[in-house]
């Protein structure tokens, strides 16, 4: 099945049943994320949220304004990874499209969905192909979770360096068991991209693993390696830098962003715990049961600082401030992004085009 025919029948001509469907897991992982946040998370920190409130109350307007700047850049950085895997994309339609699809997808559970969707849309209306939009969004979902692999690999080395013998071993344990996974990963990943003989390797591979479980499949992982490395080359051999350097861009600002939050909230510690803090919560964004790890993420966050020998209340109010700006923040801002799109310029799509 080519990548045109895969996307065809999809966020144009959804049923009504699955947007009944989708709407019923929005309010089911809203409120247990509101579930986490209100009652999971003072328990794990073992605080009240009118102790959360006292530390938040001091928190100097200045400082929201700067969180409010840096959440702005950090979305701009992002669209250089955008623009290098979706040729003849601009940065400030890049921008919309970042925008408006983390607001969907920070609304609904598993929302990189809804978010894929709503690129779709946006860039279909721009006149870009059906492929294009496909390995597009298959080339940046790609370096996301590589750059989520790779945190963990960045936060061992700051713990190291922060030399913190109070540092728990199981926090350790699991800091080094993610590393080593996730080089491993990553070595398979470029692997795949560098030689074809060793895609068609792991193809088969995994294509064994799969029989002896599932006698009856139709589906070759071989072929769909072989494609998707063949999809994935194209776009990497020219966009790769301004990829990489986007995401490095993106996660470099919200690492600044919450280096301010802890400090505003008072939470002092060293610069490679806080490193591994913050990888931890870019790592649980990824959850699925609640949109974008929302009350998960902090939940991890909150506890991982505590660990560290931070304040309950502090570490709890640090981590609720950085996601009220890198989460929330993200929904009106994707509004404004809906409604820049709404009086962009459109173009007819490529494949229509050429059959008028």
């Amino acid at each position: 099945m080519s990548a045109g025919t895969a996307t065809t029948e999809g966020p144009a001509q959804r049923p009504a049943r699955s947007r009944g469907r989708t709407v019923l897991q929005g309010v089911l992982g809203l409120g247990l994320a509101a579930v986490l946040l209100v009652w999971g998370l003072p328990r794990v920190s073992h605080v009240s949220w009118g102790e959360v409130w006292q530390v938040l109350d001091r928190v100097p307007v200045a400082t929201a304004l700067v969180l409010l700047g840096g959440v702005v850049v950090g979305l701009y950085c992002y669209t250089f990874t955008l623009t290098g895997s979706l040729h003849g994309l601009r940065h400030w339609q890049a921008l919309i499209v970042n925008v408006a699809g983390s607001s969907v997808g920070n609304l609904l559970p598993g929302g990189g969905a809804a978010g894929l969707a709503a690129t779709y849309t946006i860039c279909r209306s721009w006149g870009f192909s059906r492929r294009d939009i496909s390995t597009s969004a298959i080339v940046t979902g790609v370096w996301n979770v590589l750059a989520r692999i790779a945190l963990p690999l960045v936060a061992i080395v700051a713990l190291l360096a922060g030399a913190d013998a109070d540092v728990p071993k199981k926090l350790q344990d699991a800091a080094i068991g993610g590393a080593f996974s996730g080089a491993l990963l990553l070595g398979a990943f470029v692997a795949v991209l560098v030689s074809e003989r060793a895609a068609v390797a792991i193809g088969q591979g995994i294509d064994k693993v799969l029989g002896r479980l599932w006698r009856r499949r139709s589906m070759s992982v071989r072929d769909l390696v072989v494609d998707l490395r063949a999809r994935i080359n194209d776009v990497v051999r020219t966009g790769w830098l301004s990829m990489t350097l986007g995401l490095v861009g993106f996660f470099g600002v919200y690492y600044l962003l919450f280096l301010v939050c802890m400090d505003a909230t008072g939470v002092h510690l060293y610069y490679g715990q806080l490193f591994a803090a913050y990888a931890i919560g870019r790592l649980a964004t990824a959850v699925g049961v609640t949109p974008g790890g929302l009350g998960v993420t902090e939940a991890v966050t909150t506890s991982a600082l505590i660990a560290w020998g931070a304040g309950p209340a502090e570490a709890f109010a640090g981590a609720i401030l950085f996601s009220v700006y890198t989460h929330l923040m993200e929904i009106p801002l994707g509004a404004l992004g809906w409604l820049a799109w709404s009086f962009s310029p459109k173009k007819e799509p490529v494949e229509e085009h050429a059959h008028g």
